[in-house]
């Protein structure tokens, strides 16, 4: 009876240990805002990533490529991609809450404003600003993609400098190191954005 008793309550303590490790792993990533996220409407999505203790998030895809922005104040940027800009800009954690503060960049008026951004559960990301003229006010975005490691541990966009100038060699070809290499194009040409953290207008300001 004895051994009974204490078969059950060492199985009653690994239960709850079990239980606790995944309560705090779905409340970790439950408070991750890092990740590609789909703007409600579908036109666009929103990579999310830790650049030196902020978050920041730009346009990593679009459903109608070719945007430039156009309405920027700096009339140096008014011909640059929309994909790849920054939208959110250097977001601080707010004390004791999962959520975020600092602002957003509006391409549609070349305007920056307040912004707030704060996960709900796993999935889903509530934004509150004004960002392209699809999200005005508040929406709610919801993930395609991630999390992200912080970068420089982000392994998407360490490959992306490599392939712009791929190593030259001599003598017999090596199969495997071309294969690397298609592998790696292919993958550039399907995420042409990789580690935003990299992005210049990032980098300059986070660094």
């Amino acid at each position: 009876m004895l051994r009974f008793r204490q078969a059950r309550d060492l199985m009653r303590k690994v239960i709850f240990s079990g239980a606790f490790l995944t309560t705090g792993l779905a409340s970790a990533l439950a408070a991750d805002p890092t990740g590609d996220w789909q703007v409600a409407d579908g036109v666009a999505n929103i990579r999310v990533a830790e650049c030196n203790g902020s978050m920041w998030g730009v346009v990593a895809w679009e459903k109608a490529p070719g945007g430039r922005d156009t309405n920027n104040p700096d009339a140096s940027k008014r011909n640059r991609p929309t994909l790849g800009m920054p939208i959110l800009i250097d977001m601080q954690k707010k004390a004791g809450v999962d959520q975020w503060e600092g602002q957003v960049y509006n391409a549609k008026d070349g305007q920056t404003y307040s912004s707030t951004i704060r996960p709900i559960g796993s999935d889903q990301l509530e934004i509150q600003g004004c960002v392209l003229g699809f999200l005005c006010g508040g929406e709610t975005w919801t993930r395609v993609a991630g999390p992200i490691p912080s970068s420089p541990s982000n392994t998407m966009a360490k490959s992306a400098p490599k392939i712009q100038g791929a190593p030259k060699t001599s003598g017999a070809a090596n199969p495997a190191a071309k294969t690397t290499g298609q592998k790696q194009a292919m993958a550039v040409a399907t995420d042409p954005v990789g580690d935003i953290c990299l992005i210049p207008d990032i980098a300059r300001f986070a660094h």
